[in-house]
């Protein structure tokens, strides 16, 4: 949520900020601003609505100068508007503050503050950061924002600029993500690696507590009392074009057309098709990997989605106990585990709040934890015991698509690993679940294939106003997700349903004029979900199957069928997702809605 860049050296700042700002919309925001040293002034300019607003503005009035923030806000505290739009000043304008996180005792700062003729200009909780700068400022900035935080609880990531500081800015971080980016006599910053592309690889993550004084040349990081600490750039192995549209018309599309190349990715150096055996060795020690009593899996939304397909993946092949949980759920149930459990915290960005706060709490209480993620470098795969990574670049749609089938691809990995080293599985029962894995990259192209009949289907549906999406066993998940993907990209109300529990509630919902997606391959419930389909037509209700190809039963039942291609049960739901993103998102695009960036939402939600 919100996006920030920070930039000093020898180029105009502002049209590396817009540029910044513009790769990180996805991010999702409602207003947009920049502040540009120019002189011995700070020039704001400011516009609620989407990025292209501030740009016509800034034609306009442009501003000038080499050190400048920028800003994407997404509204928590006061309505989308220019005077709540980021950047923030201080009583005389001469700090300048852009802010992600939430700070919770503003109220109370806001307060004692304006008891104290502080004068304040919008109904955000960033203001008082402003105020508490200049309070505190004495000529050093960095000194400055280091007593300010000190007074602050909440989660932020800052950049705080001075009228009279021309050497540089401040950054500082607590539980919201921020980035350096080091380049020639230039400095970059950003609250994701994406902004950073255009300019530079090397980076340097903030950690928590982390005070940085940017200028030219380097990046001088304190903790909160001022003690200087080393943290070691990265390398970044995305390119830039990895994040740009390649063609697409929207990066949705691209990201669902990436999916074969994401899964290839991320199996390809795990598994060993000539021994029959999963290579995880580096991760989790086989031994550790045998002692465990549990495994407990934890995530938001799409993740939350594909941990409940693995807990059937633990279960069945590897003989693990394994609970699912929602992570902002997680921390306010009493739950008991057995010493030894495994916490996995399943998130695409390694930013995620709530996920990360359910981390945290495992490790507290003496849990191993494991973080399976896609941005190396990111704040959960710093802070897990163990991390596994899925390989499927940039994601730059709020909608995840390739995220969600590489995290499904590496929890298929985490658990023939477990039933590896715990003895369920062996070289013989192993050798047709890699073969079906190594096989999937193929048969995720074919589906892609299909794309042109999915859009069919779309323009025959897209003015329904509720569907209803049913699944059973491995594919109860697909349905949730597929249900996710529709309402997150066009609006429509969907709910995803237990196929078993239809006659529990839901088939009194059933009429012409809903929908019901089917996912019916074949699995050892085919035929019950067949049966469903049959009660769904009694009633008047039109069927959108997911089948295997060739499934011309299946085929006769359903008004509308989006073929797969037939692969092993287990390894399915990496596949039968697939027309069902291509289904929301032909919608989506028929509708008119905005695909890439879907009103209200945000790709990494990183406050509570």
């Amino acid at each position: 949520m919100c996006g920030i860049v920070g930039y000093i050296g020898p180029k105009e700042a502002s049209g590396i900020l817009i540029e910044g700002l513009r790769r990180l919309e996805y991010r999702g925001y409602d207003s947009a601003g920049v502040a540009v040293l120019n002189g011995a002034a700070i020039e704001l300019r400011r516009s609620p609505g989407k990025l292209g607003l501030l740009e016509e503005l800034l034609k306009k009035q442009p501003v000038h100068g080499t050190l400048g923030l920028g800003h994407t806000r997404w509204a928590t505290h006061g309505r989308p508007s220019e005077e709540n739009a980021h950047p923030h000043t201080c009583c005389q304008s001469r700090i300048v503050v852009v802010h992600n996180g939430i700070i919770e005792n503003y109220v109370e700062l806001k307060r004692r503050l304006t008891a104290e003729g502080h004068v304040f200009k919008s109904q955000t909780d960033t203001e008082v950061l402003a105020h508490l700068v200049e309070k505190a400022y004495r000529g050093d900035l960095a000194a400055a924002v280091r007593q300010a935080l000190k007074e602050v609880q909440g989660s932020y990531a800052i950049g705080v600029l001075a009228a009279d500081s021309r050497d540089g800015f401040v950054a500082a971080r607590k539980d919201s993500p921020l980035v350096l980016g080091l380049g020639d006599q230039e400095m970059f910053l950003a609250s994701d690696v994406p902004a950073l592309l255009p300019y530079t690889r090397k980076v340097i993550f903030l950690e928590n507590g982390d005070v940085a004084a940017i200028s030219r040349h380097q990046a001088a990081i304190t903790d909160m009392d001022g003690k200087p600490i080393v943290r070691e750039p990265r390398t970044i192995l995305w390119d830039r074009l990895m994040a740009e549209k390649a063609g697409y018309k929207h990066f949705m599309l691209k990201e669902i057309h990436e999916q074969e190349v994401a899964v290839q990715e991320t199996f390809r150096s795990r598994i060993n098709l000539e021994e029959n055996r999963v290579q995880l060795e580096d991760l989790i020690a086989p031994e550790q990997m045998k002692a465990l009593p549990k495994i407990c899996l934890v995530g938001c939304g799409t993740s939350h989605h594909a941990a409940l397909v693995a807990r059937f993946w633990f279960e069945e092949l590897a003989g693990l106990v394994c609970d699912v949980e929602i992570a902002s759920e997680y921390r306010y149930r009493r739950s008991r585990k057995e010493p030894g459990t495994l916490v996995v915290a399943i998130t695409q960005s390694g930013e995620t709040a709530d996920t990360l706060a359910a981390m945290r709490d495992s490790k507290a209480k003496g849990f191993p934890t494991l973080a399976l993620c896609n941005a190396v470098g990111s704040t959960a795969t710093r802070e897990a015991d163990y991390s596994l990574m899925t390989h499927c670049g940039p994601e730059i749609g709020v909608a995840s698509t390739k995220a969600f089938t590489g995290q499904l691809t590496a929890l298929f990995l985490l658990a023939l690993y477990a039933g590896q080293c715990r003895g369920t599985l062996n070289a013989a029962s192993l050798q047709p679940l890699l073969k079906a894995l190594s096989q999937l990259p193929g048969a995720i192209s074919r589906a892609i294939g299909q794309a042109a009949q999915v859009e069919k289907v779309a323009r025959k549906l897209f003015r329904k106003t509720n569907f209803l999406y049913l699944g059973r066993h491995l594919n109860y998940p697909i349905a949730l997700e597929g249900a996710l993907k529709l309402k997150e990209i066009s609006y429509i109300h969907a709910e995803g349903y237990p196929a078993g529990e239809m006659k529990h509630g839901p088939i009194a919902l059933i009429d012409e004029n809903i929908p019901v997606v089917a996912v019916a391959t074949a699995s050892a419930v085919r035929d019950k979900m067949l049966s469903n389909m049959q009660e769904v037509k009694a009633r008047g209700g039109q069927v959108i199957a997911v089948a295997d190809e060739g499934d011309l039963e299946i085929q006769k039942q359903a008004d509308f069928t989006l073929f797969v291609p037939a692969v092993c049960e287990a390894v399915a739901p990496i596949l039968t997702i697939i027309p069902l993103q291509l289904l929301a998102y032909y919608i989506a695009v028929l509708r008119g809605c905005d695909v890439d960036q879907p009103r209200n939402l945000a790709k990494s939600v990183t406050v509570e």
